[in-house]
């Protein structure tokens, strides 16, 4: 008799690859002006593409922020990688440890949580994790959502993502978008976002007007698209007194209500106050603070962001602690590429405990304008499939990262800094919190 599990022989170890060079190389790509609590968004947005070598002939890909400090830290990172194999993912928070010895930290933009060593470390490591899940996936011939657990689902949905806005940049011909300044702009951005994507929920990025207009376009949204999930997000630029108030002129309206207010204690107050659940990426950035979230009754929805939490497999550590907790998740997003998308689609695609539509600001940037070669992701009533080709699925094009280069180069732009843009226009400006 055989034992129908016998093998033929014993398996051939692998011999993961070694990773021989790393290059990083800082993007830029045109950004409309998108209003935000801090400011408005450059005509260029800038990030960095980063590509890992190996002995294996294999190729990995990551993504991250672009201000000039960070794209030292990354490049001090790769140097110090060359010589270790892709498998060892633990090595990556010891090098960017020392790597930051003398601490630098980026993403001072203020419209996510509390900038310290530890969440500098996670940006790092985040930028090559994603790089060396990619290398291992086409190494071992599976997708990268293979490598974080398997596949739950074969679709990820993505929300609208709206935002008000000028009609172009000051001394710039108006954009295809056009304004977005009341309540009718925003509506009819939306259409724009539902009739090309197919969206099914839609959020707007408020904390730029006073908070009885912002509500005003989201009654506006909920007339144009009845029945749609909708959500509001001030970047906690709102008091308590006045998030209540809000909340209140918006009952039943809104699908989750996201960081209205600044801090754990504040988002609790609110919570205690109003019958929609708290979302944040402010106040919960850590494993560390879902106990005092969950104690206090901060959120009820946490927004994972792999950038920002330290790669693919921290978030996945976020959706299961989180799920113990009773909380759910979606995904926070920021400007960005397709090698980006497709590490949000991975997640989505493995992980547990996804409750809500995932953010992305995909529309806002020329398809023409990104470094992988298209087709890849179409979306289909708001939806992505998920690859199922080797890595991440995407390829770069080399004329496109060589173009975005040359952009980055012309921009003059070092660091993302929404606030000292909307002074140029208004010199009184001044990014408050609250401000409402």
């Amino acid at each position: 008799m055989t034992d129908e599990h016998q093998t033929e022989g014993p398996a051939r170890p692998v011999r993961w690859a070694t990773i021989t060079g790393v290059e990083v190389t800082p993007v830029a790509f045109a950004d409309p002006p998108l209003l935000n609590s801090v400011g408005v968004h450059q005509p260029w947005a800038i990030r960095s593409v980063i590509r890992v070598r190996t002995d294996a002939g294999v190729v990995g890909l990551g993504e991250s922020y672009g201000d000039q400090a960070f794209l030292g830290r990354l490049r001090q990172m790769g140097e110090r990688l060359v010589g270790e194999r892709i498998v060892d993912l633990h090595r990556l928070e010891e090098i960017a440890r020392d790597v930051l010895a003398e601490l630098t930290v980026s993403d001072t933009h203020g419209l996510t949580g509390t900038l310290s060593p530890v969440k500098s470390v996670a940006r790092l490591v985040a930028a090559f994790e994603v790089a060396l899940l990619d290398a291992q996936g086409h190494q071992l011939g599976v997708p990268v959502w293979a490598l974080l657990g398997g596949q739950r689902r074969s679709r990820v949905e993505f929300s609208g993502y709206l935002f008000y806005k000028w009609a172009g940049h000051p001394g710039q011909p108006d954009d295809e978008w056009g304004p977005a300044l009341d309540p009718a702009g925003v509506v009819a951005q939306a259409r724009r976002m539902v009739e090309g994507y197919g969206f099914t929920s839609l959020k707007l990025k408020g904390g730029v007007f006073p908070p009885e207009q912002e509500a005003e376009a989201v009654l506006a949204l909920a007339e144009a698209f009845p029945g749609m999930p909708l959500r509001i997000d001030p970047n906690a630029v709102w008091t308590v007194d006045t998030s209540v108030r809000v909340a209140e002129r918006l009952r039943g309206v809104l699908e989750y209500y996201e960081d209205p207010t600044d801090g754990r204690a504040q988002m609790a107050e609110v919570a205690r106050r109003v019958d929609v659940p708290l979302a944040t990426n402010m106040c919960v950035v850590g494993v560390e603070d879902l106990p005092e979230a969950v104690r206090l009754g901060s959120v009820q929805v946490v927004l994972a962001d792999h950038h920002y939490w330290g790669g693919l497999r921290a978030s996945m550590e976020l959706a299961r602690t989180a799920e113990v907790f009773g909380l759910s998740l979606s995904m926070h997003s920021n400007s960005h590429l397709g090698i980006s998308l497709a590490a949000m689609v991975h997640f989505g695609a493995a992980a547990p405990n996804i409750g809500y539509a995932f953010d992305t600001h995909w529309p806002w940037k020329s398809p023409e304008e990104d470094v992988v070669e298209p087709g890849v992701f179409t979306f289909r009533d708001g939806h992505l499939d998920v690859p199922t080709a080797p890595g991440l699925g995407v390829t770069l094009d080399e004329e496109a990262l060589a173009r975005q280069h040359r952009r980055y180069l012309e921009a003059g732009i070092l660091d993302r800094d929404d606030t000292a843009y909307m002074q140029t226009v208004d010199p009184g400006y001044r990014a408050l919190k609250p401000r409402w």
